[in-house]
């Protein structure tokens, strides 16, 4: 990279700047350590802080603009779509949570319980909800009577809890999270089947258009779709760093099983009595995540300008005999003409930081674009502009800032979908075998292979791939199928072969 990714980011160069112990840099290298890498950026790139208690964390203002952005995008489409948002109370009896049996086994051991309120002991313990299924459907069972009561579209943005006792990771793995889940009913399944797909869609788009990440739509398979459910749909994503798959946002069409258990029904057209076909979706601050995990280098954060809290910072860079005061008024001008611009500006204006600090200190929060003035610049009208994602300097004329600003904003989002688009693909590996299979999984890959579509073989290749990396599983069945040729097996039973699968390791 342009730049010089180096261990720790100092002031750049050997100028007469402060040398202070400013504890700016990282410890630890992307590709030598990343779990260290991670947990360091995400707390030095000021995204979350330790909470004290385990796999709870506090989201900060530069993480939590990141998702108040994703959020304005989604809301605002799925309102297009008639859904209207709402909010369900956080605790659920445990007689509603365990109607449906097959999603509540898939949630059991990560279910959360209220027993006590002060000294008292609670008759029945109420469970926290780790989904809202159960918390809603009795409720669509009460207000949906007729057709004309169809569909039911309600979204809530929410937190909900999930007591995960492995690896808890900032983002991907939390006791807490915030998210949107969808629910809705229908009359018939044409309809629902429609939804799920164009709730997909939105979810790509908030992956590929916003958070600059490649994602693969797809359908999971039997041993992984959403409990209870009939069929599920995800975004995927891929780190190419730890090798690992990441879920990225599901979207369920859960048939009328829950209709059944809950008594959703309506009288059709006909006066006929009718079960309702649902659907739920979700994306969370997984997604955040996501980002940092595939765009930060060994200098921090790298925010993609479309979801950055400051997509620009202006930093003044005056010397011993400049006219300071000349510069700072060209930094507050620079910014207010960015800003009138629809661009989120702001100057870093401290006087007890030297500009190399400030360079490393926006660097590590990943800002998109920093804007750098000094006399030079300023006799010559003139701004220098220097990309996060790639360190190229630019001089721009403040004639033409705006327009210029703007294009290179969109460069650094696209350039920044390539590059990833481009180290994803490198690693996705086509196999037939077995033995091509374990090879590619030790060798961190994103597995495309040819598979029977049998529950059973899929256990089996969870069983033989255990270890200390952990068991590879069906990523999803991507929708975009390459070939399958006539006689083709199945690398896993040598049975004929149904479709194309990704398979690895994931989170």
């Amino acid at each position: 990279m342009a730049g010089g990714e180096k261990k720790k980011s100092g002031g750049g160069g050997k100028k007469k700047e402060v040398k202070k112990e400013t504890g700016l840099g990282l410890s630890f290298t992307k590709d030598e350590n990343f779990g260290e890498w991670y947990s360091e950026v995400v707390v030095n790139g000021e995204m979350i802080e330790y909470y004290d208690i385990s796999g709870c964390y506090i989201l900060r203002p530069w993480a939590m603009s990141i998702w108040e952005n994703m959020q304005t995008f989604f809301d605002a489409e799925i309102k297009k779509m008639k859904v209207k948002n709402c909010y369900f109370p956080l605790f659920v009896s445990p007689g509603v949570l365990q109607k449906e049996k097959d999603h509540i086994e898939g949630f059991a051991p990560e279910v959360a319980w209220v027993t006590k309120s002060g000294e008292s002991d609670l008759e029945v313990p109420i469970a926290i909800r780790p989904t809202s299924e159960t918390v809603m459907y009795p409720y669509y069972s009460k207000w949906i009577r007729g057709h004309r009561d169809l569909p039911l579209k309600l979204n809530q943005w929410c937190n909900v809890v999930r007591w995960e006792f492995s690896n808890p990771t900032p983002f991907i793995r939390s006791r807490e999270f915030l998210w949107q889940e969808g629910h809705t009913a229908f009359a018939t399944k044409e309809e629902a089947d429609t939804e799920v797909l164009q709730i997909l869609e939105l979810y790509r788009r908030i992956y590929e258009e916003f958070l600059a990440i490649p994602v693969t739509k797809g359908r999971k398979s039997e041993l992984e779709k959403f409990a209870g459910g009939l069929y599920t749909t995800s975004v995927e994503a891929f780190i190419p760093n730890t090798g690992r798959g990441i879920q990225g946002a599901t979207s369920h069409c859960l048939g009328q099983n829950f209709a059944k258990m809950f008594e959703i029904n309506f009288e059709n057209e006909k006066g006929e009595k009718s079960m309702v076909w649902q659907n739920s979706w979700a994306y969370s601050t997984r997604t955040i995540g996501v980002m940092v995990m595939v765009h930060g280098d060994n200098k921090g954060l790298v925010l993609p300008p479309k979801v950055a809290a400051l997509q620009v910072i202006v930093i003044p860079v005056p010397y011993k005999d400049a006219d300071t005061q000349g510069i700072f008024d060209a930094c507050a001008a620079t910014v207010a003409t960015l800003s009138d611009a629809g661009i989120r500006a702001e100057a870093d204006l401290r006087e007890n930081y030297s500009p190399g600090w400030k360079y490393s200190n926006w660097e590590m929060k990943g800002v998109p674009l920093r804007i750098e003035i000094g006399p030079r610049d300023l006799a010559n009208n003139q701004v220098r502009a220097v990309r996060r994602d790639n360190g190229e300097k630019t001089d721009i004329s403040r004639v033409f800032l705006v327009e210029q600003v703007k294009g290179m904003l969109d460069k650094i989002q696209q350039n920044l979908f390539d590059v990833a688009k481009q180290k994803r693909d490198a690693c996705i590996e086509v196999v037939k075998t077995w033995d091509e299979f374990v090879k590619a999984l030790g060798q961190k890959k994103l597995i495309l292979a040819p598979w029977c579509d049998e529950e059973e073989v899929e256990k089996d290749v969870k069983t033989r791939t255990k270890g200390e990396m952990g068991a590879a599983k069906s990523l999803c069945t991507p929708f975009e199928q390459p070939e399958l040729p006539e006689g083709t097996k199945c690398f896993a039973s040598g049975k004929p072969a149904k479709k194309w699968t990704y398979w690895g390791r994931s989170y």
